[in-house]
């Protein structure tokens, strides 16, 4: 049987499990956090991270949370992380994040941010960290410091380009490779002649995987940059591009309510589909190319509901 295996981190995987709440199993097998079947695959999340797709669309399926080659076997083992400089929480940092991969409504958001060791003891007293810890009243009120207060360079996909670029083949990682990579290449203009001593991704995909995505790309930054998962945690150039990130979604996420007229909720789950279904009803299908990202689930589930 087919299978793909995504290393995921335990946040995106609790939306995984808001995503699929009806095609939760009763019982999930020893070890895992939720295990869902559909009629063309099925989903285990491990503790661990590790997240199996197995069935005939098992890798269309996985291509909305992540990248990973396609395996006959069953989850090998975690690649050892990247080896990071000792030093690095006092390093002068680009720092990378995104948001809303995970949002059936909203845009993705992705953040270069650079952050110099000199500001880093100001960007802890606005009180900065990963965006997933802070509630929405204090992302607003800490981006609001941070955008006057460091360089940083902002891409928003909209709904119809990345459901262009899905169409066409493009999983949720090579979009996000492509995100990065390019709010790098902004953010590196805006400072120059500065440079940064290194850059940090909160990483998506492994590093090989991500330049991978990058293949065809005109400008491909590659030197000094350093891979890892919870990112956010290691320097604060990650923790304050979350933050810019999530307030750019959250405001992306307003404008999109007045139009639609009702307030869209975030995440993947139920009350999303609902919410999917009464826009279809006032709009019309066609409009949901603007709202969402076509290809997640909810779309059927919601056609379902509108009927």
């Amino acid at each position: 049987m087919p299978n793909t295996v995504l290393i995921l981190s335990a946040e995106v995987i609790h939306t995984m499990k808001s995503h699929y709440e009806k095609e939760l199993k009763r019982t999930p097998p020893p070890g895992a956090v939720f295990a869902a079947k559909s009629s063309s695959f099925s989903i285990t999340a491990y503790r661990s991270g590790k997240v199996l797709f197995q069935g005939k669309d098992a890798e269309q399926e996985a291509a909305k949370w992540g990248s990973a080659a396609p395996s006959t076997k069953t989850p090998v083992k975690e690649k050892p992380k990247a080896h990071l400089p000792s030093s690095i929480a006092s390093m002068s940092l680009i720092g990378t994040d995104e948001v809303g991969t995970g949002d059936y409504f909203g845009p993705i958001t992705v953040v270069a941010a650079y952050v110099r060791k000199d500001q880093l003891a100001l960007l802890q007293e606005y009180g900065v960290k990963d965006s997933k810890h802070l509630k929405d009243p204090a992302i607003i009120d800490i981006a609001k410091k941070l955008i006057h207060t460091i360089p940083y360079s902002l891409l928003t996909l909209r709904n119809e380009k990345y459901n262009e670029r899905q169409a066409k083949g493009w999983t949720q990682g090579k979009i996000k490779a492509a995100l990065h990579n390019q709010a790098i290449v902004h953010l590196q203009q805006k400072i120059e002649p500065e440079k940064p001593e290194g850059i940090l991704i909160d990483q998506f995909a492994e590093k090989d995987i991500y330049y991978r995505h990058l293949k065809g790309q005109t400008s491909i930054v590659k030197e000094n940059v350093w891979f890892s998962t919870k990112a956010e945690s290691i320097h604060l150039s990650v923790a304050a591009a979350s933050i810019i990130a999530r307030y750019a979604f959250l405001r992306a996420m307003d404008s999109l309510s007045e139009e639609a007229g009702f307030p869209l909720p975030k995440g993947a789950g139920s009350k999303v589909d609902a919410a999917a279904a009464k826009l279809i009803k006032s709009k019309g299908m066609q409009e949901l190319n603007h709202f969402t990202k076509l290809h997640f689930a909810n779309t059927q589930k919601a056609q379902r509901l509108s009927r």
